[in-house]
């Protein structure tokens, strides 16, 4: 069983826990984490990007002026791409760029992701995190302590009703390079997508139970 430092809010280590070996000590597969986070960032995609053909704009249903013998270049309708108003060439439609991908699979990339991090030393165990106050100060001096000065994702545990994780999410909203994600919503991308990764200890038993095989 891999062991990491566990760290108060003060910085300051004080003591080791255990992590999961099956979790933490998973073989990465790149291939399976490219699936997984190309499907995530398609499936986040709107789709709702729409324009008229020739066929859909109202109006040119006569041919504007007589195919001869007015000297103009010959019309059929007012509604053709050259016209102002008219129709778009290939107009764009909304598509659907969703993918599946299964269980299996993103239960492989999470713990690829997580291996990753431990691996690179961008695991960071925190004791407890309790905030009295719902003060951005206190929680970029957290930060600061934690040496996290480049994009961070903060795993915290516990219901989103609870007073202490409010206190957390407001005090982190204005924090640049800063996200916060309750342990039973985070995903392969974001695992990815920051630097560091700062989990509360709770929060690790929760992951653990989560996607123990």
């Amino acid at each position: 069983m891999p062991n990491v430092a566990l760290y108060n809010i003060a910085g300051e280590e004080i003591g080791k826990v255990k992590l999961s070996e099956e979790i933490f000590g998973h073989e990465v597969n790149e291939a399976v984490l490219h699936t997984v986070v190309t499907a995530y960032l398609a499936n986040q995609r709107q789709e709702t990007q729409s324009a008229l053909t020739r066929a859909e704009v109202s109006g040119g249903g006569i041919k504007p002026w007589r195919q001869k013998g007015t000297g103009r270049a010959r019309q059929g309708s007012i509604r053709a791409p050259q016209w102002i108003k008219g129709g778009v060439v290939f107009a764009p439609k909304p598509r659907d760029f969703s993918k599946k991908v299964n269980k299996k699979m993103k239960a492989q990339a999470f713990r690829s992701a997580l291996s990753t991090k431990l691996a690179d030393n961008e695991l960071i165990v925190l004791d407890q995190l309790v905030l009295a106050e719902a003060k951005t100060k206190a929680m970029a001096s957290i930060l600061k302590n934690l040496n996290c000065n480049q994009k961070t994702l903060l795993v915290v545990a516990g219901e989103a009703e609870d007073a202490n994780v409010v206190n957390v999410l407001r005090a982190s909203g204005n924090i640049a390079n800063l996200t916060v994600v309750n342990a039973s919503l985070a995903n392969v991308y974001q695992l990815v997508a920051n630097v560091n990764v700062v989990a509360t200890k709770d929060a690790i038993k929760q992951i653990e139970e989560a996607y123990a095989q």
